[in-house]
């Protein structure tokens, strides 16, 4: 079994700066793409950023010039850094990656339980 598990939101205002991460622990062979998600509510579910093991960075059009992810391959992390925070910015925030549990399984999506982040105004 795998575990995503997320920490670093709370409230900031608006203009702030919070660090998200996510750590993943368990049954793992590799890990392939990783990233971060959010859901505000009454909307649906958007990707912020995905980072693959090479370092290919992907954002949402919303956030790009403003946060920033990274991950440590080492430590199986992910991580967020988000400056300029805006109020609509607030939602929960997920953690997903692709991981492979061992040398002869499938590729499987494994996601965190989420951490909110609200930003005031």
């Amino acid at each position: 079994q795998v575990q995503l598990v997320e920490s670093g939101g709370g409230l900031v205002q608006a203009g702030g700066s919070l660090r998200l991460s996510c750590a993943a622990s368990g049954s793992i062979f590799s890990i392939g793409a990783t990233g971060w998600y959010r859901q505000a509510p009454g909307k649906q579910r958007e990707l912020v950023a995905s980072i693959t093991t090479g370092g290919s960075t992907n954002y949402g059009d919303s956030v790009k010039g403003r946060f920033t992810i990274s991950r440590d391959n080492a430590k199986n992390t992910v991580s967020l850094q988000m400056n300029s925070l805006k109020p609509e910015d607030t939602a929960v925030y997920y953690c997903n990656a692709l991981i492979r549990n061992t040398a002869w399984s499938s590729i499987r999506t494994y996601w965190g339980r989420g951490t909110q982040v609200t930003v005031s105004s």
